[in-house]
């Protein structure tokens, strides 16, 4: 398992198109990748469960990954939730 942390940078947090840009990213990627805020756990390659997390720019989310292409789906979901990071 891989798991990274990341700050949400865009302004409008994950919500309708950063969080289908975050969806379609996961779904390149083979491993069951899920999102965690706080108590709150959702299915990264769900636009509706993304968006239930309620991240607003400025939240710390973990990204955890399992399977043969963890590393480069945790790293591809960092970099494009807080680039500024990298």
């Amino acid at each position: 398992m891989v798991e990274s942390q990341a700050t949400v940078g865009p302004q409008e947090g994950l919500h309708a198109r950063p969080a289908a840009q975050f969806v379609k990213t996961a779904k390149r990627f083979s491993s069951e990748i899920v999102v965690l805020k706080g108590e709150r756990q959702a299915n990264a390659k769900s636009s509706l469960k993304i968006m239930t997390l309620g991240a607003r720019k400025g939240d710390t989310l973990t990204i955890r990954a399992e399977g043969d292409d963890a590393q480069e789906a945790v790293d591809a979901l960092v970099e494009l939730i807080s680039p500024d990071e990298h």
